[in-house]
């Protein structure tokens, strides 16, 4: 029996998010793996990435995983992590790539006409580093987590879902774009969780101990 199988595509930080697991859930089976079989079979799936989005498309198609994947985020515990949250749109403008349609709306690269701070001084992109994450609507991922908490951001684009409702997150930078989303059994994030210290374990065993309702 898998706990947590964690997607290896090849395309994600996967040492720290099942060193992550490990450690907020130590009773619990955390198998990394490139098998469709084993995401199946698992009770709950973290789906991590990072990289450009027509890489990670390629190669979670070249393991065949694409189905898997899929199928996971429809009956069970679902976590995605940085582009494992806008894989599950439709399109990317990042090399103009297609999503896995999981979630219908696009991912969009921050504009550099929008990159001026209240002080005029010029943002960078990517958007890298602590970011305040403010939360839209209750959900129990967010069990003890403080409303404005700090997470460690890494990314040049942003998912823009199309139905305004699945948001259950946002933060500024220097506009309010869309950080986090829950749909049923799917929850996902853009910043790194396992990058997060405390605040990133604590989403984390709130994700274990999650039965994937909202």
């Amino acid at each position: 029996m898998i706990d947590i199988a964690v997607v290896d595509y090849g395309m994600g930080n996967l040492r720290s998010v099942s060193k992550a697991l490990e450690h907020v859930a130590p009773g619990k089976r955390v198998v990394v793996t490139s098998d469709p079989a084993d995401i199946v079979a698992a009770e709950r799936v973290v789906f991590p990435g990072q990289g450009a989005m027509p890489d990670c498309v390629r190669e979670l198609d070249a393991r065949g995983l694409r189905q898997a994947v899929i199928s996971a985020a429809a009956d069970k515990p679902f976590l995605g992590i940085c582009i494992g949250l806008q894989l599950l749109f439709d399109h990317s403008e990042e090399g103009n790539a297609a999503g896995l349609s999981i979630l219908p709306g696009n991912v969009k690269r921050f504009a550099d006409a929008d990159m001026v701070d209240a002080n005029g001084a010029r943002l960078k992109v990517p958007h890298m580093g602590w970011n305040e994450v403010y939360q839209s609507r209750p959900h129990p991922i967010w069990n003890d987590i403080a409303d404005g908490e700090r997470f460690y951001y890494v990314h040049s684009y942003y998912v823009v879902p199309e139905d305004a409702e699945i948001e259950v997150g946002y933060s500024n930078y220097p506009k309010r774009f869309t950080s986090c989303i829950a749909r049923d059994n799917i929850f996902a994030v853009q910043f790194h969780p396992e990058k997060s210290q405390h605040a990133g374990l604590k989403l984390l065993s709130n994700f274990v101990a999650w039965d994937g309702r909202p």
